[in-house]
């Protein structure tokens, strides 16, 4: 598809909206009808955490809890509302953003850097109050951090089944109904029972009875299924009681299944509505050990295991480790959404470098082209995650989402800063590029060129087995800090195949202690914030392989990059650069140019010819 032509205007985002989703000026009004419904339920404070009952990053509507109460829209936040102050706890993403979208009079926003809510009800808590939390939307680790934070101020801390919002929300959107699609065997490169078989084997030598899967994405990995209860991940949200031997049992709601999707799922596991879940569980539970996901199995089921007569057993999901390593089916799939989504940035940025310089391109116009052109593939069902579009001083919003409130224009002699990605029926992609309009300054090329060596030594690191995502996490960093510099979140995050853009349990971070594997796919994305001037980050997605070391004592292991699209040669100081490092990125550039040249129109084919020449 060639689009270069088009005016902005010509252009439409599907799958995302740029209206406020939440209403900040609300929050005192809120906040004060919520006080008044624990008063009647008589428990003096009240645990909000943005999070649904398998503690996804994407919930739907009707789970946006905390948007609805406080007006903060970021991914992930906790507010602790008590009789006389509330506090909205916000990790390094959202520092910046957070304060400018709640009434701060209301709720104090608190880094979570600086205190941790546990603290925070310590020293705030007066002895004797009641502190509620939801079990259902509470892990296990959650409530025994709060229970130790209440004990110690003295107060009393109390399970909330009911919820307080369904009292102050009055057109609150109904629960998901998404129908349920199932993968081809060629696109899921294994079938269901030789999946269910490893899961299995997993609970065998854990000694486990059995475990209740609460995270969708092992559930939609298991039965090799999809569907659209969230926005861009394409979960259906679903329970899953998976026995040592024997048939699963299967939670979702009737209604999300064809007659074909339920025949099919039938020969793999006994299927029940949502509401079974409790009865089948605590009968399955009795005189058993049951492995619970310590990071998604909400609290409340927990206690049903107990009550039922059985053991919990708390720790990883056993899927997780299995779903993480990607096999040489989602490799390709994975692959070949990189080249088709390669070709949908590079029309993009051809038309990008184009238009921007004028003047009159705005942060919405960005987005909008350049979902028009990934749906020109013919093979866009979604965004990953909403697309991170920040010119001047919002680049340096770690999380930036642009409304209408926030739009601005991009003007020549700044940055922009794009981070998006895609779903496609075979793959995941997520991408951030920095872009110059006009001329950088030479400090912008200057920490651009710093973030670009640390993104270029994680690329080519080579590491033995057992490594792990935290001791590789200051290869990224370490030219930035030889500057005094640094950027407040993880370098990289692990990836599903068409599945979460976030997919744990690996990441490159100074927390990541899981040993990376062969097989897992994760981001290499460093960057560097100027609070109230730029933001810059670059990102490629980056495949665990083999690798082949000469008088190797151990098996070792390296990165493949994914990612097809052109760094932005304009912002690169080669004076700070060294050979090795020169030749590193002219040699990604003739990948990417050979990869996606002959797919290109003769303008498309001429910007990438440029954008990729040799240093």
């Amino acid at each position: 598809m060639t689009v270069h032509h088009k005016t902005p205007h010509a252009f439409k985002a599907v799958f995302q909206t740029f209206d406020d989703l939440a209403d900040g000026a609300a929050g005192p009004a809120r906040l004060a009808a919520l006080r008044a419904e624990l008063a009647r339920l008589n428990v003096d404070g009240y645990v909000v955490p943005r999070a649904d009952a398998h503690q996804n990053e994407y919930v739907p509507p009707c789970e946006e809890r905390l948007a609805f109460l406080t007006g903060f829209t970021g991914s992930a936040g906790t507010v602790i509302v008590l009789e006389d102050t509330a506090a909205l706890f916000v990790d390094g993403r959202y520092t910046l953003q957070a304060p400018a979208q709640v009434d701060t009079g209301a709720f104090t926003v608190v880094p979570l850097s600086q205190t941790r809510p546990d603290a925070w009800v310590e020293a705030n808590l007066r002895r004797g109050a009641r502190l509620a939390y939801d079990p259902w939307r509470t892990t296990i680790d959650g409530r025994d951090r709060l229970a130790k934070a209440v004990g110690a101020a003295g107060g009393i801390l109390v399970p909330l089944e009911a919820d307080p919002f369904t009292a102050i929300w009055p057109d609150r959107p109904e629960p998901p109904r998404a129908p349920v699609r199932l993968l081809d065997l060629s696109v899921a490169g294994e079938d269901t029972a030789a999946k269910l078989r490893r899961v299995q084997e997993k609970l065998t030598e854990a000694k486990l009875d059995g475990a209740l899967i609460s995270d969708p994405h092992g559930a939609a990995w298991l039965f090799n299924m999809r569907g659209g209860d969230v926005a861009h991940t394409p979960l259906p949200l679903a329970w899953c009681i998976v026995p040592r031997e024997g048939l699963p049992e299967l939670f979702l709601e009737p209604l999300k299944l064809s007659h074909e999707v339920r025949a099919a799922l039938a020969g793999h596991a006994r299927l029940h509505g949502t509401g079974d879940l409790d009865t089948v569980l605590a009968a399955f539970a009795k005189d058993r050990k049951v492995r619970l996901d310590q990071a998604t199995a909400p609290v409340r089921l927990a206690g049903l295991i107990e009550a039922a007569g059985g053991t919990v057993d708390k720790g990883t999901d056993p899927i997780a480790l299995l779903k993480a390593s990607k096999n040489p089916a989602e490799i390709a799939g994975m692959r070949a959404a990189h080249v088709r989504d390669g070709l949908a940035l590079v029309r993009f940025l051809a038309w990008f470098d184009a238009e921007a310089p004028k003047g009159h391109l705005t942060e919405i116009e960005a987005v909008e082209a350049l979902e028009t052109f990934r749906r020109g593939t013919g093979n866009l069902t979604d965004v990953s995650f909403p697309t991170i579009a920040g010119a001047g001083e919002n680049g340096a919003i770690v999380h930036y989402r642009v409304t209408r409130k926030t739009n601005r224009s991009i003007h020549p002699g700044e940055l922009f800063l794009l981070d998006s990605g895609a779903q496609y029926p075979d793959g995941t992609t997520d991408i951030t590029r920095t872009l110059a309009v006009g001329t950088p300054t030479a400090e912008m090329r200057r920490h651009y060129t710093l973030v670009l060596k640390g993104h270029l030594a994680l690329s080519r690191a080579v590491f033995p087995d057992g490594i792990n995502g935290a001791q590789l996490d200051p290869l990224a960093r370490q030219y930035l800090w030889a500057a005094g510099l640094d950027f407040d979140h993880g370098t990289g995050h692990g990836v599903g195949a068409g599945l979460s853009v976030h997919e744990g349990p690996a990441r490159i971070s100074q927390l990541g202690h899981l040993a990376l594997a062969e097989g897992m796919i994760l981001s290499n994305e460093p960057g560097y914030y100027r609070t109230g001037a730029y933001g810059i980050r670059i990102e490629n997605l980056i495949l665990v392989e083999r690798r082949g070391v000469e008088g190797a004592e151990k098996p070792c292991l390296g990165f493949s990059t994914l990612t097809l699209v052109p760094y932005d040669r304009r912002l690169i100081d080669l004076s700070l650069l060294d050979g090795a490092e020169r030749e590193q990125v002219d040699a990604y550039h003739a990948l990417v140019a050979e990869a996606l040249a002959g797919d290109l129109d003769e303008v498309e084919r001429e910007w990438l010819t440029q954008a990729t020449a040799p240093l």
